[in-house]
């Protein structure tokens, strides 16, 4: 479809369906409750920056900033970037070694509930079969739909396909290349693969280059593309939207997406960063941080379980998967979900590392998935002496919680209170469930452990609610089941 068709097509979209590209008419958004009842999705960077492996996804921008790691690194691996650019890792980008249904496998395996690989990334090639330029996955490089091939595997696991577009970002991603004699030269057309390449002073000016019309229509079409062609339950941006450019282009596109999964019969959501939405019309992701208190509104955690790099190097930094699990269990409770993303090898190879952090939170929620899956969160999030550190960007140290760290879920007649480091003397008091608690007047009838055979005993005083148990032990979280009345 031509481009003046496709936007007179998405106009006819809102203006037959109801909802309309105003923060009035889109506050009529509602979060599925598949997404709030999910709790745990896989995020997927996989693209042609897994190539060269190196530093991390940004590689095809800071190759071309001269004197930086990525640019010497490229010079002595690849030659002179007038001879080797980015667009000729392309050909090296096969995929020989992916199988949708190995992944689906695993994604089912680690107790994920959706999945969301990166679509298209910053640096604009299209992991997608695409009408809109030909740098994508099934006209060059692996030459195949490789989001098509992962949808039907997905389904088949009955695993919600959700998809991330980084395209914004596109309009300042290659700008340094036309600095030297590089194979970023002008004149840009659309459509070329290093199109637009916007030149900008510096990064912190980015706010004072507005992306033009021409580029935010072709940005609205390719993401409405997406929509129309894979039909995701979820779509998430990243953080350039929330540009005052992009502010008419996100409500149109958002009505677009919600009147088409109106039309199709199933819930969906937006994901977004920063203040790119009105509160109420998607919902919000902080990326690699979280909330230090539970908020009255469902929000996502988006990290990975490498603190370096969101795509595979070899020099990835892992987390422990105890780390994460902690992690979810605390974004749980604070009526959040948690976003996990990991990197496969360029030629589709999941590594060992990732498969095995993702089989090990799969270990666990097989066990203590009942405290995770379709729980709300409780009066309060938890308890502790642990300050989680606010915002985004702060994963990246691993936090020092206590056998006093305890975080709270709840799902009709039981509370779960999960100890984030079970105490080597089996004793766990829990403050908020004390005799005349101000945040718990009920009975309790009984408290179990999730996983072990052992019956606790347990009492309830003026000061605590107290367990103590003789056999249980356990590296990674342990689940307190009560019954309450």
């Amino acid at each position: 479809m031509k481009k003046e068709e496709y936007l007179k097509t998405i106009d006819e979209v809102i203006a037959n369906g109801q909802f309309k590209p105003n923060w009035n008419s889109l506050s009529d958004f509602k979060v599925p409750n598949w997404y709030r009842n999910a709790k745990f999705g896989i995020f997927i960077h996989w693209g042609v920056y897994a190539v060269p492996a190196f530093k991390n996804e940004w590689y095809p921008r800071n190759m071309y900033i001269q004197g930086s790691d990525e640019y010497k690194h490229h010079i002595e691996v690849y030659g002179e970037h007038k001879e080797f650019g980015y667009k000729d890792f392309i050909p090296l980008f096969k995929a020989e070694n992916f199988d949708a249904s190995e992944w689906a496998d695993l994604f089912k395996a680690s107790g994920a509930r959706y999945i969301m690989p990166v679509a298209e990334h910053h640096d604009g090639f299209q992991m997608y079969k695409s009408d809109i330029s030909p740098f994508n996955s099934f006209e060059m490089g692996p030459k195949r739909d490789l989001l098509g091939e992962m949808k039907e595997a997905f389904e088949k696991q009955d695993l919600q396909l959700c998809v991330s577009s980084h395209r914004a970002e596109h309009w300042f991603f290659m700008s340094h290349g036309k600095e030297f004699d590089s194979d970023i030269k002008e004149p840009l057309k659309v459509g070329d693969f290093y199109w637009p390449a916007s030149n900008e002073p510096e990064f912190q000016d980015l706010y004072d280059s507005p992306p033009n019309q021409e580029y935010l229509e072709d940005w609205l079409i390719r993401c409405c593309e997406l929509v129309d062609c894979y039909q995701p339950k979820i779509f998430y941006f990243d953080w350039w939207i929330h540009h005052s450019a992009f502010k008419p282009y996100i409500k149109k596109f958002a009505a677009y997406y919600y009147n088409r999964a109106a039309e199709w019969g199933y819930d969906v959501a937006i994901n977004y960063k920063h203040d790119a939405f009105m509160l109420g019309t998607a919902v919000p992701d902080v990326e690699r941080g979280q909330f230090s208190d539970m908020k009255p509104y469902f929000w996502q955690t988006d990290t990975a379980v490498a603190r370096n790099s969101w795509c595979y190097t070899p020099n990835n930094n892992y987390k422990s998967p105890v780390e994460i699990i902690q992690d979810l269990v605390d974004i749980v409770s604070k009526n959040g979900s948690l976003l996990l993303n990991i990197g496969p090898k360029a030629d589709g190879a999941i590594p060992e590392e990732d498969k095995n952090i993702l089989m090990a939170i799969g270990e666990w929620l097989k066990v203590n998935g009942e405290s995770i899956y379709d729980t709300s969160y409780w009066r309060l999030f938890g308890e502790g002496p642990t300050q989680v550190e606010e915002g985004q960007f702060t994963d990246h140290t691993a936090k020092k919680f206590t056998s006093e760290d305890i975080r709270f879920t709840s799902k009709g007649s039981y509370l779960y209170a999960t100890i984030l480091v079970y105490p080597e003397d089996g004793q766990v008091q829990i403050k908020s469930l004390k005799e005349k608690s101000t945040y718990f007047h009920g009975i309790i009838k009984d408290v179990s452990i999730i996983g072990f055979s052992e019956q606790p005993s347990w009492e309830r005083n003026e000061e605590a609610l107290v367990i103590q148990t003789k056999t249980v032990q356990s590296l990674y979280p342990v689940v307190l089941k009560i019954e309450i009345d």
